[in-house]
């Protein structure tokens, strides 16, 4: 099973205290589920919430318009999204979910959506079912289906605050996580979110990119990119030479929209803030799908979802990219600079206010 098939397993560890009986529940579930992973087609990503860190509501805008100013939120965001499931292990704090957890929770929406959840919960006499209670009300409310059957651990069954083996719960954790594979690669073909994008072609959709669309992205960039190659007599062009793993890397970091015509990835451009500027990069639309507005339906987009407080756009494209350069200008790009062969293009804009 190559990579890209494998179902993607993010692993929220929920509680930030210093000191948590959670370290030693995840070390167990990891151990008790590592001897299937293979077989069920499955790969985790561990996420400690005490390493992510995330501050309470700092970001301007709302979580549904999914335009994040902060580092952190933009980078929880891309390991939310390409997750294809959640594994929560949370204690439970005054019967609920802990806050660090619900935290992590509101500040996404969309990347949540459409993917199942699966529970580990412990505490001392209710075992964690509280927690899961209340969690699961806050998850369903995002659009993810919890799947059972739920996990429960007991600390006070704890001898010295150690965690005993029990092998009755090692086979409900497999039961747990199996379900969770199935659901979750059940759903793969529901989750694509659209994303409105004025201008684009009838027959086309805008969504945010995903690890799956990795191999897609990297054949799309080389086929558009020889054009340039020619043109600018420059073949070390960077897209041309980029494999999977920078390409992921960029889907993870940055914000990334692929637009498809049925099952085929056509089009598709990079965003990423660096100060008050946005810089604009791998604009590529199929040579087949050139000429009908969707380059410039993109660019319209990146400005319009930019982030409060930009200042100006930025792009770079080769000096002799006709094509290129007039498309821009249409769009109020200028000339800034140049060096090597590349123009470097800025278009100004008054700052957008916050809201709410």
């Amino acid at each position: 099973m190559s990579k890209s098939d494998q179902v993607r397993v993010l692993v929220i560890l929920a509680s930030v205290r210093p000191v948590r009986a959670g370290d030693q529940v995840l070390r167990w579930w990891l151990d008790a589920t590592s001897p299937v992973l293979s077989s069920v087609g499955a790969r985790v990503d561990v996420a400690d919430l005490r390493d992510v860190r995330l501050p309470m509501d700092d970001e301007p805008d709302a979580p549904h318009q999914g335009v994040y100013a902060q580092e952190h939120t933009r980078a929880w965001s891309a390991r939310v999204a390409a997750a294809d499931a959640f594994l929560v292990i949370t204690s439970e704090h005054n019967h609920a979910i802990p806050a660090s957890l619900k935290n992590a929770f509101d500040h996404l929406a969309s990347e949540w959506g459409g993917k199942p959840v699966a529970w580990v919960g412990y505490g001392n006499t209710s075992s964690g079912t509280r927690a899961l209670v209340s969690g699961k009300q806050v998850t369903t409310t995002l659009g993810m289906p919890s799947v059972g059957p739920d996990v429960l651990v007991r600390l006070l069954d704890w001898p010295d605050g150690v965690m005993v083996q029990d092998p009755a719960r090692d086979e409900i954790a497999v039961g747990s996580l199996v379900e969770l594979v199935r659901v979750a690669r059940a759903l793969r073909p529901l989750r694509v979110v659209p994303v409105p994008v004025h201008g684009l072609p009838a027959d086309l959709v805008a969504s945010r990119a995903g690890v799956g669309d990795v191999d897609e992205l990297v054949a799309l960039q080389r086929c558009c990119w020889v054009d340039e190659a020619i043109a600018n007599d420059m073949w070390t062009l960077a897209p041309l030479r980029e494999g999977p793993g920078a390409v992921e890397d960029a889907v993870r970091e940055r914000s990334v929209l692929v637009v498809r015509r049925g099952a085929r990835l056509v089009a598709s451009v990079q965003s990423w803030p660096v100060g008050d500027d946005l810089w604009i990069g791998r604009l590529m639309v199929a040579p087949d799908q050139r000429g009908r507005g969707v380059a410039s339906a993109l660019l319209r987009h990146v400005e319009s979802a930019a982030p409060a407080g930009t200042r100006r756009l930025r792009l770079s494209t080769g000096e002799r990219s006709e094509a290129n350069l007039a498309l821009y200008a249409r769009q109020g790009f200028v000339r800034a600079d140049g060096q090597d062969g590349v123009v470097r293009l800025v278009k100004r804009r008054e700052a957008r206010s916050a809201v709410g």
